[in-house]
């Protein structure tokens, strides 16, 4: 059984009752309360914005939204929200304003308003909380000695992000420097090991098993050392929820792309795909996920792999991660950047 607990400090007996609302939508649906949050699954974290507080996780995979309230509507509200964020340490922050709705908003993704109704945002938590983090590495030093210094796949590779970088679209859908402040900006590159707060990822096909890719938060541009902004994924452990990796010994080896089990179970449905492409844009037309799942999670890489098959030709497939950006499968990273480079649109739609 889930299980969840509210905890922090409402700003208003109406705030808490609102978020308390939120809490018995998840009793209904099986999730167990508990008033220890290093027991619970999912926390529902009710903060002051005067003096954001996070809690401390016992565990990467416990799913933190975090809920403050306003009196009136900000002008701009992820610039309002976006801070608190990493000053909560949260996956989601939730703003209610009274008779005005509530603001989702996330990391990578921006912000989006919906009712204050406590069933529909359970319904838009719940994914959420019951999705797998799919996080974790493991370095086997077992590489081949004529890959260590790379080979033509890494070598197109590079030349991608190099590509991405001269498209302006990194490293986030909106300018994530004018939303926090120079001590923030520094704490969130700190927290996810981020160098340039370089978002999306790259990876090309090396055999029938295995692929290189983008290691996480690296720049896109700067894609050179193999085991720190390269990695060879040899495997995904399903039971351990563990994505393996063949690095070069003798190196301290960076984590892969988050996005890592999503490209996994791409290139295993579709032989004939060669590359695949995520980044912070959008296209119209295109088919799309219906709940923004995390990045990193089994659920978002199952949807994409989904609608991936549902494509007329899936080797060269163009996927919208809602409220986040898009994913591309084809021949090599060339072929995908030939393709799609010239339709991109600049802002992702957020709903």
């Amino acid at each position: 059984m889930r299980k969840y607990a509210i905890w922090g400090t409402a700003t208003s007996p109406a705030h808490e009752a609102w978020v308390q609302g939120i809490g018995k939508q998840f009793e209904q649906d099986g999730f167990q309360p508990v008033t220890d949050v290093a027991e619970a699954d999912f926390v529902l974290n009710m903060f002051d914005p005067a003096d954001p507080k996070a809690f401390r996780r016992s565990s990467r995979g416990t799913y933190s939204a975090a809920f403050y309230e306003l009196p009136e509507t900000p002008a701009d509200v992820l610039k309002a929200s976006y801070p608190m964020l990493v000053r909560t340490l949260s996956n989601v922050v939730l703003l209610r304003i009274p008779g005005a709705g509530v603001w989702f908003t996330t990391m990578e993704r921006g912000t989006y308003h919906v009712p204050d109704d406590p069933a529909e945002i359970y319904e838009r938590l719940e994914p959420l909380a019951t999705s797998r983090l799919v996080i974790d590495n493991e370095w086997v030093p077992d590489l081949e000695p004529e890959l260590w210094d790379g080979d033509e796949i890494t070598e197109d590779i590079a030349a991608a992000g190099r590509r991405l970088d001269e498209l302006d679209l990194l490293p986030s859908p909106f300018p994530v420097e004018e939303y926090l402040s120079g001590r923030d900006l520094r704490h969130v590159m700190r927290l996810y090991s981020v160098g340039g707060l370089s978002y999306g990822n790259l990876s090309a096909r090396k055999d029938e098993t295995r692929f290189w890719m983008s290691a996480s938060g690296v720049d896109k541009s700067q894609l050179e050392t193999v085991g720190r902004d390269l990695l060879m994924v040899k495997n995904f452990d399903d039971e351990r929820g563990v994505i393996v990796l063949s690095v070069p010994p003798g190196i301290e080896p960076r984590r892969v792309s988050v996005d890592a089990i999503e490209h996994w179970m791409i290139y295993r449905a579709h032989p004939d795909v060669g590359a695949i492409l995520h980044m912070h844009a959008w296209m119209e037309g295109i088919a799309a996920t219906d709940v923004n799942y995390p990045c990193g999670t089994q659920e978002l890489a199952v949807a994409v792999s989904d609608l991936v098959a549902l494509e007329p030709d899936p080797a060269q497939a163009v996927i919208g991660l809602r409220n986040h950006g898009i994913t591309c499968t084809g021949e090599s990273l060339t072929e995908i950047l030939d393709r799609v480079a010239p339709k991109v649109l600049r802002q992702v739609p957020m709903t």
